[in-house]
């Protein structure tokens, strides 16, 4: 008897670029992209915009950090080694309400002065800005009974009338709109010291 040859099985692949093409479809609509919302600053208008106001502003009511191109600190021109020392620094002069006569007379008149090189580092830059800002959020959220953390994360969320609401009193918004305890963080232009 002759032996019959039995033909290979094959798979059928006609359907397999379709599959994957379902999958790749189901797995671009299905997955999330994190969002970089990068520094939530509001840039200054353009040059052209801008009017010549003098602002009088009393040297006490002033507290001047600056970090310099090789990533030095200077608060108040003394030299400051740990930048977690900044927040706790903030928040004795934007509350001294003239108690001492060398801070701040208000919180309203207080004002944070940060500049830095051209040279320094990215992360010496957000690390400063993080603390002087931390200071900020520490004390809107002790005035309504907050960590920080919460503060920043009701910030998040001012749909809701009474977030708003306990925003509004963080911050000391009156009746007339007029904020009595904002955040005066001024960041100067940098120098042209130790970069491009």
């Amino acid at each position: 008897m002759a032996k019959k040859k039995r033909a290979n099985p094959e798979i059928n692949s006609s359907s397999m670029a379709d599959i994957a093409f379902l999958l790749l479809i189901f797995f671009l609509v299905t997955t999330t992209i994190a969002n970089d919302r990068g520094i939530l600053m509001q840039l200054p208008p353009k040059p052209d915009d801008i009017e010549d106001v003098e602002i009088k502003l009393k040297e006490h009511n002033l507290f001047k950090v600056y970090v310099n191109s090789a990533d030095r600190l200077l608060v108040e021109g003394e030299p400051l080694q740990d930048i977690k020392e900044i927040r706790d620094m903030v928040k004795e002069h934007v509350l001294n309400n003239g108690r001492n006569e060398k801070m701040s007379d208000s919180p309203k008149d207080a004002v944070v002065s940060f500049k830095t090189d051209r040279g320094t580092s990215y992360e010496m830059y957000i690390g400063v800005l993080n603390e002087l800002q931390g200071a900020y959020y520490e004390m809107y959220g002790e005035r309504v009974g907050m960590s920080a953390a919460e503060w920043r994360t009701l910030t998040n969320e001012l749909d809701d009338p009474e977030n708003k609401k306990l925003y509004d009193k963080g911050r000391g918004k009156g009746a007339d709109g007029k904020v009595t305890f904002p955040m005066n963080i001024s960041i100067a232009e940098p120098s042209k010291i130790g970069g491009n």
